[in-house]
């Protein structure tokens, strides 16, 4: 399989959350190889639950020849690897150690019973386009034909 443009969203709201995103980073470079760009580390409140715990959230891009599936199977045994105990379920958000949201898998469009991409709430949350726009604000999302530049333009409204 060619390698494909990943773009990882990252984000942490308790424990040290420098160290967390530093340490998912690092995992993750050891099992896709260096990341091609990483965003400044941005400070954000919590989206979607109630939380006296801010986020640091990140967002980074990587080369990898991984499937889609295998990507996910990579990024969730990272998040156990780092204490992460639980995803979210039915919309039921809660602090965490880690969270690994897959963003964009090359231009493809997938919905599987596991696995939506690209991430299909990722236009509605500024913790996520505000550190894609610093990587990647021409990069177009494959479903809606906007690029970054555009959904963060149109977020901020």
């Amino acid at each position: 399989m060619e390698n494909r443009k990943v773009y990882l969203g990252l984000g942490t709201n308790s424990g040290n959350k420098k160290e967390n995103l530093t340490r998912a980073i690092e995992n993750l470079s050891l099992a896709l190889g260096l990341p091609t760009a990483c965003s400044t580390f941005i400070e954000s409140e919590p989206w979607g639950f109630e939380s006296e715990n801010s986020f640091l959230n990140c967002v980074v891009a990587f080369d990898t020849h991984l499937s889609p599936t295998e990507l996910l199977d990579t990024t969730e045994e990272i998040e156990r690897r780092l204490g992460r105990t639980s995803k979210s379920h039915n919309g039921q958000y809660s602090d965490r150690t880690i969270d690994i949201d897959i963003l964009f898998y090359g231009n493809e469009v997938i919905n599987s019973d596991r696995l939506t991409i690209p991430h299909p709430l990722l236009h509605l949350r500024n913790f996520v386009l505000r550190p894609l726009h610093e990587i990647a604000p021409q990069l177009t999302h494959p479903a809606m034909g906007r690029t970054i530049d555009e959904l963060l333009a149109e977020l901020s409204k």
